[in-house]
């Protein structure tokens, strides 16, 4: 099937090539310099060793441009946070420490990307936000803004018509706004109680057009005004376990003991004068390659692991009547229920074991935990 491929120089003269599906692409053309010249990219079938190298130069020349470029707009913008814009920042990080309600986010197009980031952030960092977008608010979600809210609107030049067409609705309910535009002196700049300033050289992208640099210091900025606020709040590392409860963060600091340890009938156990062999039959039937022993409180006295085991036989040639008291581990190491998994993790690397018992204050014995039991729970 041929393609047909069409664009427009300057002149908005039409260039068109057609090739077939089997050839079609990238390393099949050799484009001009931003693809704004006259003359049309001129199709060279595969590309030589010279080209190629070429090819691959440029990508590299302009990928380290990209980043020197995005990352001296990020150093202007910690500088203009350290000089003039200081005031603007601060006032922006106690308006939305002393929102009652949630911190609203809005904009259009690439602005609007951040935007959702920003809202995201915010929302996982213990402030009660969320997106909107300007043209949905328009026809309906403007209904989720209270006067207890705090708006942000985003938009570089500080013109967007679809955020300018709803702000004056946002200013009569009284919500407080925050601008984050390139321009102070833009519509949206100066109908803000707070302004702040995005302004960025020069776009990374090589017609000084794509979003790219301006885009970078939004969603550094963003994160700026999230980590200020959660730091004033006194944000904790639990509190954010709390609102990541399916990451890995979030099960190490949720999950306890009680949550994946063994209890009742898979407990292995015995008492202290059980026989050496019917230990091991409890220690074979209950899979855990130990067992507990406990007086007749159910008080822990003693454990006994498949390595005891194995050293007993090293020493001792018959042991078939012997009692589990006189081989047993006594006072082993335990774990409350209430405590984190993670900590019994820690227990057992310390102390290079796998198996760990579970007692009360009481010394009662409640559960038991295998290293296997928190590498299913995904605590490891």
């Amino acid at each position: 099937m041929p393609i047909y491929c069409v664009w427009m120089g300057n002149s908005g003269k039409q260039y068109s090539l057609v090739s077939h599906w089997q050839s079609f692409c990238f390393e099949n053309f050799v484009y001009t310099r931003g693809m704004t010249d006259l003359n049309a990219p001129t199709y060279s079938g595969r590309l030589t060793g010279a080209e190629a190298l070429n090819a691959d130069q440029r990508a590299l020349d302009l990928a380290c441009s990209t980043l020197q470029i995005e990352a001296d707009a990020l150093l202007a913008l910690q500088k203009r946070l350290g000089n003039g814009d200081a005031a603007g920042f601060t006032k922006a990080v106690k308006l939305l420490l002393s929102c009652h309600g949630r911190v609203v986010v809005s904009g259009i197009g690439k602005s609007g990307h951040i935007a959702r980031k920003i809202a995201a952030t915010f929302a996982s960092t213990g402030t009660p936000s969320f997106f909107v977008h300007p043209a949905e608010a328009a026809h309906g979600d403007l209904g989720m803004v209270t006067p207890q809210d705090v708006f942000i609107a985003i938009s570089y030049s500080g013109e967007a018509a679809e955020l300018m067409s709803i702000l004056p609705i946002i200013k009569r309910l009284g919500v407080k706004l925050i601008a984050m535009t390139g321009n102070p002196e833009s519509s949206l700049g100066k109908i803000a109680d707070v302004h702040l300033n995005l302004y960025v050289d020069k776009e990374a992208c090589p017609l000084n057009l794509a979003p790219t640099a301006s885009t970078t210091v939004t969603l550094a900025l963003g994160d700026a005004l999230a980590v200020a606020v959660l730091d004033a709040r006194g944000f904790r590392e639990e509190d954010f376990a709390r609102s990541h409860p399916g990451g890995a963060l979030g099960r190490r600091l949720l999950t306890h003991v009680h949550d994946v340890m063994r209890s009742g009938d898979a407990i292995p156990q015995v008492t202290p004068d059980t026989r050496l062999t019917s230990a091991l039959l409890e220690i074979t039937k209950k899979g855990m390659a130990m067992t507990a022993v406990v007086d007749q409180n159910q008080k822990i006295v003693g454990v006994f692991t498949d390595g005891d085991l194995r050293r007993l036989m090293e020493s001792t040639r018959d042991f078939t009547q012997l009692s589990i008291a006189e081989v047993m581990h006594k006072n082993p190491r335990s774990i409350r229920p209430e405590q984190l998994a993670v900590e019994a993790v820690e227990v057992m690397e310390t102390y290079r074991i796998n198996q760990l018992l579970v007692a009360d204050d009481a010394g009662t014995l409640v559960g038991a935990l295998h290293i296997h039991d928190l590498t299913r729970a995904k605590v490891i």
